[in-house]
């Protein structure tokens, strides 16, 4: 769980709501479900639009990767990595094979059942780097559900303001609707931009920092194995894999 993220998410609300209050304000202002609805069904009507149905579903679930990103230690690979290439100069790389089933992640397996099958280091990097744009290109595509959704949301708040506005000319004769029509007028504008600000862009700027963190620890591991493949020093392999992390 990453506390930064939800403490500086509270911080945030809390700023803004006792910014509020000490205007003099009341809380049950900024609660206005139909505003809420506008800018929420309308923001992601168009990233939904926009978006490959595959995209668009791994953006949604990527978004909690801001609260709670995947694991992703590099200095346990550094570890695993000496392992193996202590097996495979001590009894040679088909000795690795036994260690393919034990591995969760599929690049991993990958790169592993490469250099199990005899593969010299310069195919294993091409085929690993063709894995790895992939993978960069498909996650940043994701992470972009949320910076669209950062660019509708502003403008769905300002047509919530414009249908507001429409709701007070509508009801002029009736001085008692004009209250609820000014309310959504000006919260439509102020959840877009709230979300926009908030929500939106921080994910999406938190989860593009995730997935540089993750191309970083999948460099590290091709670079690992292509040291493996040639027969570098265990030792000397160690060291320059520190410097990933470094």
């Amino acid at each position: 769980m990453d506390k930064l993220s939800i403490f500086g998410l509270l911080i945030a609300f809390s700023g803004i709501i006792g910014g509020t209050l000490l205007e003099g304000g009341s809380v049950v202002v900024l609660l206005q479900g139909a505003s809420l609805l506008i800018v929420l069904g309308g923001t992601l009507g168009a990233v939904m639009l926009q978006s490959p149905f595959r995209i668009f579903v791994m953006g949604i679930g990527m978004g909690r990767w801001a609260f709670s990103s995947p694991k992703n230690s590099q200095q346990k690979m550094i570890y695993q990595l000496s392992a193996w290439s202590n097996v495979a100069r001590r009894d040679g790389f088909l000795k690795l094979e036994d260690q393919i089933d034990e591995v969760a992640d599929q690049f991993v397996r990958k790169g592993l059942q490469l250099l199990v099958d005899g593969n010299n280091a310069e195919k294993i990097r091409n085929v690993l780097e063709v894995d790895l744009r992939t993978y960069e290109q498909q996650r940043f595509q994701s992470a972009r559900v949320w910076e669209s959704a950062a660019g509708y949301s502003p403008t769905i708040g300002i047509m919530g303001a414009v249908l507001g506005l429409v709701h007070v000319m509508q009801s002029l004769t009736d001085p008692s609707k004009l209250g609820a029509g000014i309310a959504i007028a000006f919260i439509s504008t102020l959840y877009g931009v709230g979300l926009a600000n908030l929500v939106f862009l921080p994910i999406a700027s938190k989860l593009k920092m995730i997935i540089m963190q993750h191309v970083n620890a999948r460099e590290m591991f091709i670079d690992g194995v292509m040291m493996i493949a040639n027969g570098e020093n265990t030792r000397y392999m160690e060291n320059k894999l520190q410097g990933y992390i470094a």
